[in-house]
C-alpha cells in the first residue's frame, strides 16, 4: 500500500527524553528505509534535559530529521498539531517518544491503509508493558469511552496512529486531543480501523502521566467530547458547484 504514501512524516512529541532520542532515530531509520519516502519531525515540547542538545547531535547525522522547539510546555496534543502542522507528507504517522512504541509496527499501519480509511490506530491490549494499575485504569477508561463516543476504538491511548494529514488539520483542536482522535474523526465522517502493534519496557526517562491526573482531566475532556459530538451536524450535499 506504500504507493499510495507519496511521503510518509513520522512526528514524535517530546518532553525531558534525552536518552531515549539517538536511539528511536535511528529505528524509525532503520524501520522505513527501502520500504517508503519519509521524514522524521521532532517537536521539543520545552524539554528542561538535554533532549535539546541530543536532537542537535541527531540532526548532523540524520538529514531526514527536522525539529521543532516549544519554547514552554504545552502538553501532547499540541505537540502533536504543530508536527502535523509542519509535516511534509501526506499522511502522518504519529508514535511516544519514550521508546514503547516500536516503529517497525509502522508498516502494520501502512498495510491497513485502503482508499475509504482516514486514521489507522495501533491497539497495544495484549502487549501492555506497564504497571498493573495503568493497565485496569487503561482498560477501564477506554471502555467507558467507546461505550459513550461509540467509536468502536480498543485502544484510544496509544502513541502510535497513522492518520491522513488533511483530515488531522480539519479536526478541532483542544488540549488532550490526542485520546480523542477516532471519535474526533468518525464526527467528521471519516472511517477508523485498529491494528494490533507490540508494546516495549521504557528504558530511560521517567513517564510524564500519573493515574490520577489522567483521570481527571479524562473525565472533563469526555463530557467535552460528548458534548461536541452532540452539537455536530453532518451535511449530506445534494447538489455540487460546477
Amino acid at each position: 500500500m506504500t504507493n499510495l504514501i507519496h511521503l510518509l512524516s513520522v512526528v514524535v512529541p517530546v518532553h525531558n527524553e534525552a536518552e531515549n532520542i539517538a536511539p528511536l532515530i535511528q529505528e524509525i531509520e532503520d524501520a522505513l528505509s527501502d520500504f517508503v519516502a519519509f521524514e522524521i519531525v521532532y517537536v521539543n515540547d520545552g524539554s528542561k534535559d538535554d533532549t535539546k542538545k541530543r536532537l542537535a547531535e541527531a540532526k548532523a547525522r540524520h538529514t531526514k530529521l527536522r525539529v521543532i522547539t516549544h519554547a514552554h510546555s504545552c502538553g501532547q496534543s499540541t505537540a502533536v498539531r504543530t508536527g502535523i502542522q509542519a509535516a511534509r507528507g501526506d499522511w502522518v504517522a504519529t508514535l511516544d517518544g519514550d521508546g514503547q512504541n516500536d516503529p517497525a509496527d509502522i508498516k502494520k499501519l501502512i498495510a491497513a491503509i485502503d482508499n475509504g480509511v482516514d486514521l489507522i490506530g495501533g491497539n497495544r491490549r495484549h502487549s501492555r508493558r506497564d504497571t498493573w494499575i495503568k493497565r485496569i485504569s487503561s482498560v477501564i477508561a477506554n471502555t467507558v469511552r467507546s461505550k459513550l463516543l461509540r467509536d468502536s476504538t480498543p485502544d484510544t491511548g496509544c502513541g502510535l496512529k497513522l492518520i491522513r494529514r488533511e483530515v488531522f488539520l480539519d479536526l478541532p483542536y483542544f488540549d488532550h486531543m490526542h485520546r480523542f482522535l477516532p471519535a474526533l474523526v468518525q464526527r467528521r465522517g471519516g472511517r477508523v480501523v485498529s491494528v494490533p502493534v507490540s508494546h516495549r519496557d521504557r528504558e530511560h526517562g521517567q513517564s510524564k502521566y500519573g493515574t490520577i491526573d489522567r483521570l481527571l482531566v479524562g473525565i472533563v475532556d469526555l463530557l467535552g467530547m460528548l458534548w461536541l459530538i452532540k452539537r455536530s451536524k453532518r451535511p449530506v450535499i445534494s447538489e455540487e458547484l460546477t
